[in-house]
């Protein structure tokens, strides 16, 4: 059963998690970085990074540039971008993988 609470509670939810694609699309506007580097800088746990970026590469929205050590691991990952002018300056791979 719905209620009036229930109904506001997944609102509330629906625009928190909005709100972190948001806050992960707008972030890679102006950085390359991979998940955990987004992680470091915005406070979103890599675990939703993950999800969002999922869907930002349904959308198109998002490239992946390079995969190189990862600044905050040390490992081998995908640095992304959502820039398509970033993305060309360095070298991108297409979301598609193309």
């Amino acid at each position: 059963m719905t209620t009036p609470f229930n109904s506001l509670t997944s609102q509330l939810k629906d625009n928190y998690f909005q709100k972190q694609k948001e806050t992960i699309f707008l972030y890679l506007q102006n950085n390359v970085a991979t998940a955990s580097m987004i992680s470091k800088a915005t406070g979103i746990s890599q675990k939703n990074i993950c999800r969002y970026k999922r869907d930002l590469e349904k959308a198109g929205a998002l490239r992946e540039v390079k995969k190189a050590p990862c600044a905050v691991t040390g490992f081998k990952a995908w640095y992304l971008t959502t820039n398509i002018k970033l993305a060309r300056n360095i070298g991108e791979r297409g979301s598609n993988g193309i």
